[in-house]
């Protein structure tokens, strides 16, 4: 007996040891599994690691627990950039004995601090439809026992972050903290689900507008499951957005994946003004809870009928407040007499059908009335008839409701009636009236107030057109602490406006910001101006200048600049312009960019066209200086803000801005780029159609002197081009190496010479997306003149130093050397070039590619009786004894591959007859031939890719103009059809006898 139970303790032992490691020792084998059901399952891209995947029985037990952390799901085609959801922990409970089933009986489902993302795009397509439909499924009598079910008990999400975002509406969700907890038994065809949802901000927008915001949401649901009907019935639930509770009750049918039946109705459940109060924006906060408040509402709205890809339901909402109050505790007047009686509905759930109206809007705010009243028929289009009345002392305001830490005060009046139907071509007949005495405004971050401010103002439409509305600021004006400034404006039209306007004043924007402070950006300094301008934006598009009337000047001083988006600031010390209709002066500026400091002058044209019409380029010429410019401190990060380090390179292609026609005439004493200092910039750079030109640019850097031009093109940003004309004298053979990538690619063995050279040089291509050179697409052509060069501990020369028995090839000297080269599909191809070293003649000549190989050939005429015994015996059995002896000097063939760190140098052939360079220059032109058909081969291949997208368009855009066609003849056939129907019955009906009554009236 003692033996049995040690036995089934020790069995008990194994197994709990199996059950522990089991899951460890086949992690692998689970992510194979999950990422076949995935792939089959789920079309999006969904990212976890072995690691994160855990499988135990002791976590959940009785429960199986499949665990999966720092899992993400991203969007396929539309979605490539937006993440489904982001979920740090993800976990199941499964029934252990049902994973040995058909049905796999899920007891609880956890996510921990999970993000998702639901967004519906204009077009109607979802970012969560991502599951696979089975097309091979066929349909049997009974497939119940080759199915896999799943049934669920329970869910809960902890701590989640929620957004919805529905584009054809549009509308938008997003909820914080979100705490949701679920139950049922799906294994069952009739139950129960009752759910519990929390979230400590919730805010919801339609249309770019917040209707809740940061609100606190609590909701309690249950609804009755009908799973083979499809019928989902609310029964017990109550659901509160901060102290404004309501219910659901009625059904949700959703019999065909084609569309779904609702029969919904909604009510508040309390009727204190206090609730609906809650959910105004602003007005929920800690000071809430004090707030008293008096009145009465009703709230209560149907959603009802089928919703269908073209079909919606209707709905209405109806809300009224009666004798509605609220006081703050610490305020000596209170908001009384709101009185709201407003209701929308929709017959059809269209924007066409959407009626809006507003029978009564009425508060007073102290001692000041406000009055609205609105019905909107349709809102697209809209047909108006409202207006709005308040008369309003500022001061009064902040004695009703609390404006922490400014002062208001002044007399505002508006009086605006607008009747007619507003469109993309025709607005109401309107009369809007606004003027503002004697306006005072006071932060408490800037004790200076802005005093007597002044502003009348008038919106009219007479007729409904657009083009007949006219916006008249007849007069503004204000001190800002003593500085004055004043104007007046006036727009005729909308379409294409007439506008005359006049501004005068100082701006004190330090002062300006305190009082008004502007989100993620800091601005200060002052600006003097005097501007008038006048005249209409149709002649500004066709560029008739003459016609209109622009003038003044303006005066900068310590202005400085900084944002989230340029946070290396602009600084400008002091700068003048005066401007007159065709052009702006701009004098004497200076300042910082970043840290680098500017000095500018120049003109700019055509700014008016620019300001104001569509796709008119702004004209410039600007001379530039600088001390020191730092390049590195603008090569910014688009994700973090942060500037680069200077061994790093900035990602995505830099564009050329559009709608810029500008020269710019740099002159700066050091420019740092990367690692380099370039001294002495001097050149032009011109900017245009998304091209950005260099010309005569010269600079010294690394002891050279460099001159170049080129251009940049981002016409086409998925494939962005280049081109460069490079002239260098006297520049070092290792610091070009360490300093530009180009050389170390395709010229790498400048890395191990010591001396200079000088090149002139040209090239092209396209750049990548991370701004360096494609190498494949360069072509270009040059010479390279070789001042000084030392070879020494090369492995190339080593190893024909080996092979040929000359040790003079190990270390050597040329000077004064020119060769040429060729750039073709990315290779680097050098022609054969002549060296004297002792006593051989050397030709060398071939091409190195960006994969680091060489292919190079050698031809040496060396004395014939000083090569090593071994090539000795090999030229003997390729030339013949008495050729090699009765020869004072042969030529060796040699050609050499592999990489310049692993050279291999092999005799080729030999010759006591050929000149090595016609040897050499053969070989080399061959390779030459071969690699620009390739390059040809290459643009071809390219351009038949091209031309067959074009035709692809062009075929597809025909085919859709002969079904369109088709269409319209199919319509008209029907309509013929119709009528002649029509006729045929009008003929074959029998005639009535009886006689019109002609005593009805009308009649």
């Amino acid at each position: 007996m003692k033996k049995v139970v040690i036995g089934f303790f020790i069995f008990l032992a194994l197994l709990l040891v199996i059950a522990a490691v089991v899951p460890v020792l086949f992690k692998d084998k689970i992510k194979q599994a999950l990422d076949k059901e995935i792939t089959k399952n789920i079309n999006a891209i969904v990212i976890y690691e072995t690691d994160d995947v855990s499988l135990s029985l002791f976590r959940d037990f009785p429960n199986l627990s499949l665990g999966v952390d720092n899992l993400s799901v991203i969007g396929k085609d539309s979605f490539q950039t937006d993440t489904l959801a982001q979920i740090p922990s993800f976990r199941l409970g499964l029934n252990l004995a049902s994973v040995f089933g058909d049905k796999l009986k899920v007891n609880s489902i956890a996510l921990n601090e999970p993000t998702i993302r639901l967004i519906v795009l204009k077009s109607g397509k979802a970012n969560w439809d991502i599951f696979i439909e089975d097309t091979t499924a066929t349909t049997s009598a009974d497939t119940a026992a080759s199915e896999f079910n799943m049934a669920i008990k329970g869910w809960e999400i902890n701590n989640g972050t929620f957004f919805y975002d529905d584009l054809t509406i549009p509308f938008g969700i997003a909820a914080y903290n979100v705490n949701h907890t679920g139950s049922g038994d799906f294994e069952k065809s009739v139950f129960d689900m009752d759910s519990r949802t929390t979230a400590d901000r919730f805010t919801m927008t339609y249309a770019g507008a917040n209707y809740i915001e940061n609100a606190k949401l609590n909701a309690d649901v249950t609804l009755a499951m009908d799973l083979e009907k499809s019928l989902y019935t609310f029964k017990d639930n109550n659901i509160r957005i901060n102290e404004f509770p309501f219910q659901f009750s009625g059904t949700i049918l959703l019999p065909d994946a084609d569309y779904m039946d609702y029969d919904l109705t909604f009510k508040a459940t309390e009727t204190d003004f206090r609730n609906v109060l809650s959910i105004v924006p602003g007005m929920y906060s800690e000071q809430f809870e004090d707030i008293k408040t008096e009145g009465k509402l009703s709230f209560d709205g149907f959603f009802k009928g089928r919703m269908t890809d073209s079909l919606m339901p209707s709905y209405g909402v109806d809300l009224k407040i009666i004798e509605g109050m609220f006081k703050y505790p610490d305020l000596p007047e209170a908001a009384h007499n709101i009185n709201v009686d407003m209701s929308v509905a929709s017959q059809d759930g269209t924007p066409a059908a959407t009626n809006v109206n507003v029978r009564q809007f009425h508060l007073d705010l102290g001692k000041n009335p406000v009055d609205a009243k609105v019905v909107v028929n349709g809102l697209e289009p809209m047909q108006v008839d409202g207006n709005v009345k308040a008369n309003v002392d500022l001061a009064e305001i902040t004695k009703v409701f609390p404006v922490e830490g400014m002062t208001l005060r002044g007399l505002l009046k508006v009086d605006a009636d607008a009747k007619g139907t507003y469109s993309e071509t025709s607005m109401p007949v309107v009369n809007a009236d606004m003027r503002l005495t004697n306006g005072y405004v006071k932060s408490a971050d800037f004790p200076a107030p802005i005093q007597s401010l002044n502003v009348i103002a008038n919106i009219l439409n007479t007729t409904g057109n657009t083009d007949d509305t006219r916006i008249n600021i007849q007069n503004f004006n204000m001190t800002l602490d003593g500085e004055p400034l004043e104007g007046r404006v006036l727009v005729q039209g909308i379409d294409q406006p007439a506008f005359d306007a006049n501004v005068k004043g100082i701006l004190d924007l330090t002062k300006l910001t305190k009082i008004f402070p502007l989100d993620n950006m800091t601005v200060s300094g002052r600006i003097n101006a005097n501007i008038a301008a006048k005249g209409k934006v149709s002649d500004i598009e066709a560029e008739r200048y003459n016609n209109v009337t622009a003038n003044g000047s303006m005066a900068v001083n310590n202005l400085n600049f900084v944002s989230t988006d340029l946070p290396q600031g602009i600084k400008i010390d002091k700068a003048n312009a005066v401007f007159n209709n065709e052009r702006i002066e701009l004098q004497n500026m200076s300042g910082y960019l970043g840290k680098s400091d500017i000095q500018a002058s120049g003109t700019i044209s055509n700014y008016l066209g620019y300001a104001l019409a569509e796709n008119q380029s702004l004209r410039g010429n600007f001379n530039l200086s600088s001390n020191k410019f730092n390049v590195n401190e603008w090569m910014v990060d688009q994700n973090t803000g942060e500037s680069v380090s200077a061994s790093q390179e900035a990602e995505g292609v830099v564009e050329v801005p559009a709608n810029l026609d500008v020269t710019l005439n740099i002159d700066a004493k050091q420019v740092v780029y990367n690692n380099l200092n370039l001294n002495n910039v001097s050149g032009r750079v011109l900017v245009k159609d998304q091209v950005a030109r260099l010309q005569q640019v010269s600079f010294n850097t690394l002891g050279g002197t460099f001159a170049t031009s080129g251009s940049y093109n981002t016409q086409n940003l998925q494939q962005p081009l280049f081109d460069v004309n490079l002239d260098i004298k006297n520049l070092k053979f290792k610091e070009a190496f360490n300093a530009f990538s180009t050389i170390k690619t395709l010229a790498p063995i400048a890395g191990l010479l010591e001396g200079t050279f000088s090149t002139k040089f040209n090239f092209a291509g396209e750049l990548g997306q991370d701004m360096a050179p494609v190498f494949k697409t360069l072509d270009g052509q040059g010479i390279i003149d070789v001042v000084r060069a030392a070879v020494s501990d090369v492995k190339i020369v080593d190893k024909i130093s080996s092979l040929t028995n000359f040790e003079e090839l190990k270390n050597f000297v040329v000077e004064g050397k020119r060769l040429e080269a060729e750039i073709v599909n990315g290779s680097l191809v050098v022609k054969p070039f002549d060296l004297n070293i002792g006593n051989i003649d050397m030709t060398v000549g071939g091409s190195n590619n960006v994969n680091g190989q060489i292919d190079y050939v050698t031809a040496l005429k060396v004395p014939a009786g000083k090569v090593g015994r071994e090539l000795n015996t090999r030229l003997a059995s390729l030339l013949g004894n008495d050729q090699l002896q009765n020869s004072e000097r042969i030529t060796l063939n040699l050609n050499i591959g592999g990489t310049l760190s692993d050279p291999r140098v092999a005799l080729a052939g030999g010759s006591v007859k050929e000149q090595a360079t016609e040897v050499v220059k053969n070989v080399v032109q061959d390779k030459l031939n071969n690699a620009k058909a390739q390059a040809e081969q290459r643009k071809q291949q390219l351009q038949d890719s091209v031309t067959a997208e074009l035709n692809r368009r062009k075929e597809a855009a025909e085919q859709k103009a002969r079904e369109e066609l088709e269409k319209k003849r199919k319509e008209a056939e029907q309509e013929v059809k119709g009528k002649a129907t029509d006729l045929l019955k009008g003929l074959l009906k029998p005639k009535s006898n009886t006689q019109p009554d002609t005593t009805k009236t009308g009649n």
